[in-house]
């Protein structure tokens, strides 16, 4: 699944519609998890969400594609649930799901724009997909004017969707498509799955983080200034966030990714602890520094939620002055077990986890390894919104293509030369190693 964004995603021009479910508010209330509570400190806003687009061959009708995506929203929980802000503070809502298919919606483009569709995508989905909609997704259709075959893009505000959940959703999508058209109930063959709200309720009985991890949290965050780590370049003047900058680099292909692999396994670690080592000496050539960065981390530790969407990450730190493999290794596990606990209580002497202008993220995702193989046809793009930003976030991806990176950093000139030096040295170290 290629990354990109939302100025910058592969589309067709042509007619743009979107689905309405008839979705309406139930009674009870549901767990709010740590990030999703962080998510929406910043309330009401445009650019929060995250989406799929993928092409379909062959073609769609609007009325099939309604009922089979009535039937993903079935089957995934928090789909069927939305945000509030009330007298109480956030609260978190059931949502229930009338029979109807929906209703189809049109939204005009405007010719006098440089890419019109585009745009009206980006329009809708920032109003749509906002985090105290109800509910904050959507499915869009668009139906090019000319020849090529039809996108459908499925959005949600992160507060109910990971990276992890694109494909999947993807795949719940055309599987309920093809037992429509086969005269099956949708998602007969799929199988039911829990939710993120149950996992949100049983993280919360876990208990408390062992003393070693506490003192390691703290440590990390003291090391800090009490905040997360930051880019350890200059970034300018990034006291309020800034207009991203966006770029995409294609790092190896599959028999560069099957070398660095093969490397790694003569090293005895995988494929993220040779890009840490990597990246460990970029910091230390460039900035004379260790490698500090955010190392989101999944929670689907159980078999039962790896085919769960929802926000299944929480964040860690990792750390790494050693740019041996092995080291990068131990340090890619300790991030691993640091974000292996519920992370209310570590953080609650912080007021939450403290975010600070210039923070600085490294995510690493493997498609392969993921329970859902999306054939190279749909052209699918995982599009990210776009947002002003106060730091650096850098996306890795491996997948049957080879191995990607997107980079996320605030439009500033400093910013702009710091960023371009260090990715300059993660690709030549990369492509050094294969």
């Amino acid at each position: 699944m290629r990354l990109t964004n939302a100025d910058q995603v592969d589309l067709p021009e042509g007619r743009l519609r979107s689905l309405e479910l008839p979705l309406h508010r139930a009674a009870g209330e549901l767990p709010v998890s740590f990030d999703q509570g962080m998510h929406l400190r910043a309330g009401a806003r445009p650019g929060s969400w995250m989406a799929a687009a993928l092409r379909v061959p062959g073609g769609v009708g609007p009325d099939e594609l309604a009922a089979s995506w009535h039937a993903v929203v079935e089957r995934h929980g928090t789909l069927r649930s939305a945000f509030a802000e009330t007298d109480e503070g956030l609260r978190l809502h059931p949502l229930a799901l009338a029979d109807e298919p929906g209703r189809w919606v049109e939204h005009p483009t405007d010719p006098t724009l440089p890419a019109p569709t585009r745009a009206a995508l980006r329009t809708l989905l920032d109003a749509a997909c906002s985090p105290l909609e109800s509910p904050s997704h959507r499915l869009a259709l668009l139906e090019p004017t000319y020849g090529s075959d039809p996108v459908v893009v499925i959005a949600a505000d992160h507060a109910h969707v990971d990276a992890w959940s694109l494909p999947l959703l993807v795949r719940d999508l055309l599987s309920c498509l093809e037992d429509h058209r086969a005269g099956r109930a949708p998602a007969s063959r799929l199988p039911r799955v829990g939710s993120f709200a149950e996992h949100t309720a049983e993280l919360a009985t876990q208990p408390p983080a062992p003393e070693h991890v506490l003192r390691r949290w703290h440590e990390i965050l003291d090391a800090g200034g009490g905040a997360m780590p930051t880019f350890p370049l200059p970034l300018g003047d990034v006291s309020a966030p800034r207009p991203e900058v966006v770029s995409t680099h294609d790092l190896l292909d599959p028999r560069g990714l099957a070398r660095l692999e093969a490397r790694a396994s003569l090293e005895g670690v995988g494929p993220l602890a040779m890009a840490v080592s990597v990246m460990t000496r970029a910091s230390a050539s460039l900035a004379g520094a260790p490698l500090r960065a955010v190392l989101p981390v999944h929670s689907r530790h159980q078999s039962r939620w790896r085919q769960s969407v929802g926000w299944f990450i929480t964040n860690a730190v990792l750390e790494s002055a050693d740019p041996t493999p092995q080291a990068c290794g131990a340090a890619v596990r300790e991030a691993v077990g640091l974000g292996s606990h519920a992370l209310a209580p570590i953080m609650a002497p912080y007021d939450g986890m403290p975010v600070t202008p210039g923070m600085f993220a490294v995510s690493w995702l493997d498609h392969r390894r993921l329970p859902v193989a999306l054939d190279p046809a749909w052209r699918a793009q995982h599009v990210s919104a776009v947002a002003p930003t106060q730091g650096v976030q850098v996306w890795f991806v491996a997948d049957g293509s080879g191995l990607h990176a997107r980079l996320r950093s605030p439009a500033t000139p400093q910013a702009q030369a710091s960023v371009g030096s260090w990715v300059d040295a993660v690709v030549e170290g990369l492509r050094s190693l294969v």
